[in-house]
C-alpha cells in the first residue's frame, strides 16, 4: 500500500486565492477514483524556498493524502502535469511512500 501526498498552493504567486471549485473538483476526482482522501485545509502548511540568493519565497499550501493499493506512477505524473497548469505552478510536489496498515 502507498500513501500519495499532493502539496497544493492556496493562492497564486502574486495574486488572489484559487477558487474553491478547483479544490472541490480535485477532491471529487480523487474520492471517485480511490474511495476517499484526507485533506488538511484548516491548518495550511507553509512552504519556504530560496529562489535566488537572498530572495525567499513563502507559500501557503494544503496537503491532500490518498491511500492506494497500487501506485500507477504514470497516472499520478499525468495528474501532476495537469495540476501544475491549473494551479499556475512550474512544479508541484506529488510524492508517494510505501506504508503498512497496522
Amino acid at each position: 500500500m502507498h500513501l500519495v501526498q499532493l502539496l497544493l498552493p492556496l493562492a497564486r504567486e502574486q495574486g488572489p486565492r484559487f477558487e474553491r471549485a478547483l479544490f472541490e473538483s480535485l477532491e471529487r476526482e480523487l474520492t471517485d477514483r480511490f474511495g476517499g482522501l484526507t485533506a488538511y485545509p484548516r491548518a495550511p502548511a507553509t512552504g519556504l524556498w530560496e529562489e535566488d540568493p537572498g530572495h525567499t519565497i513563502r507559500e501557503q499550501m494544503v496537503v491532500y493524502e490518498v491511500m492506494v493499493e497500487r501506485l500507477e506512477p504514470s497516472w499520478w505524473a499525468m495528474l501532476r502535469r495537469r495540476l501544475e497548469q491549473q494551479f499556475e505552478q512550474d512544479e508541484l510536489v506529488v510524492r508517494a511512500q510505501e506504508i503498512q496498515r497496522l
